[in-house]
């Protein structure tokens, strides 16, 4: 059974009956400043998440869309290398653990430890963990650590790095990239999927790359980003369904958002790239898609497929924005 659904309908419980206390406007208050610190610059010493009050708005905030960017991730690192199954896991400013939440979802009984600067943010974790009911999150570590250039991180199987990048300066930035590259087998690194997002993961991808690493997602190889830097960026769109509460934080009436993010996911060992990726949501027009590739050997190109092939054609009407292409059945 795929862990994926029960695992996110188990998120959306444990913050329902963790945050029920939580005045809305407290909330909007307090996730107010945390959009106004993360689009400043934040220095390693200076915790975003200072106390429970903005520990409780960014899990109800945020955990739901970076639980579903992760998700969206290890898919494709799970497409991939589907045979591979990490026993050990890490989760490098996990904060209250929305990446753990995706592993646990992704596989059954990885040992999870997350690290954080923020003692609030790990407190709150341990308490969505517990009431999660979920096994292998009850039984995570939760560990305070300064995330940078002091960082020396145990070996692990797995290192997930979500939505750190931005918090930190540009040497601990490299340093932080550098020793989870040392450390671990398979690195899953997630920003926004923004300009600069993207600017952060290609120079995330490149030290990888220089470290030994291959590149397993989202690029169907280890060359260079075909993409012109200025002109355009790669990221991808993840759908998040929101709780009443997420509503009312967040001030929208939909019952649904788009959470873009930009990736990299790099292993030591061999994987199977895809032979192509759809880069951008797929354009359905009467008797034919268009879909924008990035591919392995033609770097950025476009594809038509109309009626006249098929299978093929039914397969692309199908085809999300992320997914391969073609599609494994059609390979």
């Amino acid at each position: 059974m795929n862990a994926t659904l029960p695992t996110a309908e188990a998120l959306r419980a444990a913050l329902a009956a963790l945050l029920d206390g939580l005045p809305p406007t407290q909330a909007a208050q307090a996730v107010d400043r945390l959009i106004a610190s993360y689009r400043g610059t934040t220095p390693t010493d200076a915790p975003i998440l200072r106390d429970r009050s903005d520990v409780a708005a960014y899990a109800a905030y945020r955990m739901p869309a970076t639980f579903e960017a992760v998700r969206s991730c290890l898919a494709a690192l799970r497409e991939a290398a589907p045979d591979w199954t990490p026993v050990t896991h890490t989760d490098f400013g996990g904060g209250t653990g929305a990446a753990s939440w995706a592993v646990a979802g992704a596989w059954d009984g990885p040992r999870t430890t997350v690290l954080d600067w923020s003692e609030p943010a790990l407190a709150l974790g341990r308490e969505l963990a517990e009431a999660s009911g979920i096994p292998a999150l009850r039984d995570a570590a939760w560990e305070r650590a300064r995330i940078g250039t002091a960082l020396e991180p145990a070996p692990t199987d797995l290192a997930t790095v979500s939505y750190v990048l931005k918090e930190l300066t540009p040497a601990d930035r490299s340093a932080l990239v550098d020793a989870v590259a040392g450390a671990a087998q398979a690195v899953v690194i997630v920003e926004p999927g923004t300009p600069d997002g993207y600017d952060r993961i290609i120079e995330a991808r490149d030290r990888l790359i220089a470290a030994g690493l291959s590149v397993a997602a989202p690029c169907p190889h280890d060359d260079a980003c075909p993409i012109e830097r200025g002109t355009d960026w790669c990221h991808f769109s993840a759908r998040v369904s929101r709780s009443s509460l997420h509503r009312q934080v967040k001030g929208g009436s939909l019952s649904h958002e788009d959470e873009k993010f930009s990736y990299v996911v790099a292993t030591r060992f061999a994987t199977d790239p895809v032979g192509a990726r759809v880069i951008r949501r797929p354009q359905i027009r009467k008797g034919q898609v268009l879909l924008e590739l990035c591919t392995r050997d033609e770097g950025l190109s476009r594809a038509t497929v109309t009626k006249r092939h098929g299978a093929l054609y039914r397969a692309a009407r199908d085809t999300a924005w992320g997914d391969a292409w073609p599609p494994p059945e059609e390979g």
